[in-house]
């Protein structure tokens, strides 16, 4: 797939301001297209919020996620890439390595799960509001916050807020 690169503007605004910035890692695409009976709540959640949340969110991607979705073994692969296709990606900078390594050296995410560190290197550096992952271990678990705002705060980054999909529904009023 082509490398793609940040715009320098949101696409869309809103009324009342721009949209929130959400970066996505891989999962949320991969649990659009899972059939796992024992997620099928997951699932739902996931296609609920991207047909009819998505919108009111500026969404990002990098190209980790690109990699890991290219790259992994995923049985609809083909139409992950799809639908993550018309998204932003983020430009790769040296930062982001820098950050992702101080993570796994200070034991704020694991070494044998790189990408986790990234993702999380990419959502603090270009100061997204929300990183949305169903990745409830390493990324949205609320014992490791403590430890990423020390973490976050000596780097001189802002925390995003780690979130599921399930947490991240625009109110409707």
């Amino acid at each position: 797939m082509k490398k793609r690169t940040i715009k320098s503007t949101s696409p869309a605004g809103t009324a009342t301001g721009p949209r929130p910035r959400v970066y996505l890692d891989t999962t949320v695409p991969s649990y659009y297209f899972d059939e796992r009976p024992a997620l099928i709540t997951l699932i739902n959640v996931t296609r609920d919020w991207w047909d009819n949340q998505r919108q009111a969110y500026d969404v990002w991607i990098s190209q980790a996620t690109l990699d890991e979705i290219e790259t992994g073994e995923h049985p609809y692969q083909a139409q992950m890439l799809e639908l993550v296709r018309p998204l932003n990606v983020l430009d790769e900078v040296p930062e982001i390595d820098k950050i992702a390594t101080h993570y796994i050296k200070e034991k704020l995410m694991p070494a044998k799960v790189g990408g986790d560190a990234t993702h999380l290197a990419y959502a603090s550096f270009y100061r997204f509001s929300y990183l949305l992952t169903w990745n409830c271990v390493h990324l949205a678990n609320g014992n490791k916050r403590q430890h990423l705002d020390v973490i976050n705060g000596r780097l001189k980054l802002p925390v995003p807020q780690i979130l599921t999909p399930l947490e991240l529904f625009h109110e409707i009023i």
